[in-house]
């Protein structure tokens, strides 16, 4: 009974505030007592005041400035329809209190009064309505936040350890073939499965990485280059029957930044997946990196193998979301094919980094 009821004591105490920390009493009554406060106004405006000198418009005036008060709390933090029921009637309150002192005024005269004890209530709003709105824009921009991260995070899963699993399926597939009649090469084809499944770990372990606060080096691990690239592509020929070779010149690696090389390796890895997928007997695959007029090209070209090639009844998204990613960098990624062979091509904005400027000699060194 211990253990129910103080759960049910950590519930209702968590209950108590809402998401932005505020106790749910406070929110609610500060609505109620600013439509109870503008009310009790009202009725001495209409019940007392006429009666009264306006010398004797103190208690007025104090309860006409509580009421100022009571409103900047509403617009802060009553529920929308409470602040207005209650901030409504208190401006109505406002503008009438002191109407019944004046009984000689003109019509002027009663509007230039209403529209100054107008102003208690615009202030009210301002020092009370603008907090709360910067709160909900920052909430806003929060779950914006987690939104990009969840899409990013789908993104990561699909490029990275869809690759990793999709190896571990071929191994399995051909341990299965071979088994019976080699037992030696079935036990190579598990020892490829560990490496592929210890790569997938590897992969979720990155990707959960990308989620935690950023480290003194999470920029090289979210962001690979060239060293990653040629892992995977080496991870891919080592793991089955189709040969796969990658080649970068020198100008493309120099131009390779952390961006383009990240997006450079999610794109090598769909493509890579998908030979696997569509094309499980194809003889090789070439990848090819390079730089030229500032443009970094990347082309991956399989043949389509013997077989037909394997078809979904879903179509994937990775081609899709790898293309708004590219132009998301000012890039363009597009893909042809015939009969025999398949071809992707991505190019990406890189200019060479300028080399560095000679120092001038200090003054009276040697030149």
């Amino acid at each position: 009974m211990r253990d129910i009821s103080d759960a049910r004591g950590t519930r209702g105490t968590r209950d108590a505030r809402d998401a932005r920390g505020i106790p749910t009493p406070l929110r609610a009554w500060s609505g109620r007592a600013t439509a109870f406060a503008a009310a009790l106004l009202l009725t001495a405006t209409f019940v007392w005041a006429p009666d009264t000198a306006p010398d004797d418009s103190g208690p007025l005036f104090a309860a006409a400035t509580a009421l100022a008060v009571l409103q900047a709390a509403a617009f802060r933090w009553a529920p929308c329809r409470e602040a207005a029921v209650g901030t409504g009637l208190a401006a109505v309150a406002q503008v009438l209190w002191a109407q019944p002192l004046v009984p000689a005024a003109s019509l002027y005269e009663r509007v230039g009064m209403g529209a100054f004890w107008l102003l208690p209530t615009l202030g009210a709003a301002v020092v009370g309505g603008y907090p709360r709105l910067m709160a909900r824009r920052e909430a806003r921009a929060v779950r914006e936040a987690r939104h990009r991260q969840q899409r990013e995070l789908a993104h990561d899963l699909h490029d990275f350890v869809a690759h990793d699993i999709s190896g571990i399926v071929a191994q399995a597939q051909a341990a299965r073939f071979v088994a019976g009649q080699d037992p030696d090469a079935a036990a190579g084809a598990l020892e490829r499965i560990e490496r592929a499944g210890l790569a997938a770990l590897a992969s979720l372990d990155r990707t959960v990485h990308l989620l935690r606060e950023p480290g003194p080096d999470a920029a090289r691990t979210a962001l690979p280059g060239t060293a990653r690239l040629t892992e995977l592509v080496d991870r891919f020929d080592a793991e089955g029957r189709t040969r796969a070779r990658l080649t970068f010149t020198p100008a493309a690696k120099a131009a390779l930044s952390r961006e383009a090389a990240a997006t450079i390796q999610r794109v090598v890895t769909e493509a890579l997946t998908n030979v696997r997928r569509h094309a499980p007997d194809a003889a090789g695959v070439e990848v090819a990196l390079t730089h030229e007029h500032g443009t970094l090209r990347l082309t991956v070209t399989n043949d389509t193998g013997r077989t037909r090639p394997r078809t979904r009844e879903n179509g994937g998204t990775g081609l899709l979301a790898l293309t708004q990613r590219v132009h998301a960098l000012n890039g363009t990624l597009h893909t042809t094919g015939d009969n025999s062979t398949w071809r992707l091509t991505a190019t990406l904005p890189a200019p060479l980094p300028s080399p560095l400027p000679t120092p001038l000699p200090a003054p009276g060194a040697p030149a």
